[in-house]
């Protein structure tokens, strides 16, 4: 009876733990998916949704943009990025790992643990997992220069106060397609945020702001600061170059 009594008492002990850290956690997210999600709003395509999408692009200065070789960046402190992008390479580094990325011959793409070549079984799966850190974390960086991508669609969309927004999804390339994004942008165009209907976030429209641009070497305009809901996304120090 006693051992009965003992292991009852841990139960309730373990189950009220459970209780304790779990209940908060689901109450926070019940908070946040009923304030926060909200439905794909449909807009409208067509030349009006391309005009502030070239709108956005102007104020961004996209021929800079065009005309800059090489960026550089850190995402939220733990991966860091070297890209050549006129030669559509990329250098990510995490933790002990760096991984040369090859976007036109994926197969010359190479894997350094402790600055040695690694060649081992593993070999595919660091490179695809710096693929995916590269898709997500440029796209932080870049993402208004995207609008045109291939495979995108984009829609004039009228918010609550009857501002022009612009909705463009991505039915293809990355590693999510088919997400979703609502730019809102200022009165010269310039992003201020976004909202996103994303497969990786389980509430729909969560908004994300950018903030603190600065101007590159090369005049392209890249943001350094994004606030998603209480969270703080840093890109560290933004760099664009001509080589």
């Amino acid at each position: 009876m006693a051992k009965q009594s003992k292991l009852k008492k841990a139960l309730k002990i373990i189950g009220g733990v459970i209780v304790f850290f779990t209940l908060p956690s689901l109450l926070l997210f019940g908070f946040i998916y009923f304030k926060y999600n909200e439905d794909l709003p449909k807009g409208q395509p067509g030349a009006k949704a391309d005009q502030l999408a070239t709108k956005m692009l102007d104020a961004l200065d996209e021929a800079a943009y065009l005309n800059t070789d090489y960026l550089e960046w850190t995402f939220k402190g733990k991966q860091h990025y070297k890209w050549y992008k006129s030669n559509h390479t990329c250098e990510v580094y995490w933790d002990n790992f760096t991984v040369l990325l090859d976007f036109e011959n994926p197969n010359n793409s190479k894997v350094f643990v402790l600055e040695q070549e690694y060649n081992g079984i593993e070999k595919q799966d660091y490179i695809t997992k710096a693929e995916n850190y590269f898709n997500n974390d440029s796209f932080w960086l870049v993402a208004p220069y995207k609008v045109f991508d291939k495979g995108t669609e984009r829609r004039l969309v009228k918010t609550k106060d009857q501002k022009d927004a612009l909705l463009v999804t991505y039915t293809s390339g990355g590693s999510t397609p088919g997400d979703s994004y609502l730019w809102h942008l200022d009165a010269n165009g310039k992003p201020t945020s976004f909202q996103m209907w994303v497969d990786i976030l389980p509430i729909d429209g969560l908004e994300a702001t950018w903030e603190n641009w600065v101007t590159t070497e090369t005049g392209a305009e890249l943001p350094t600061f994004h606030k998603l809901l209480f969270l703080g996304i840093e890109m560290g120090d933004v760099k664009g170059l001509s080589l």
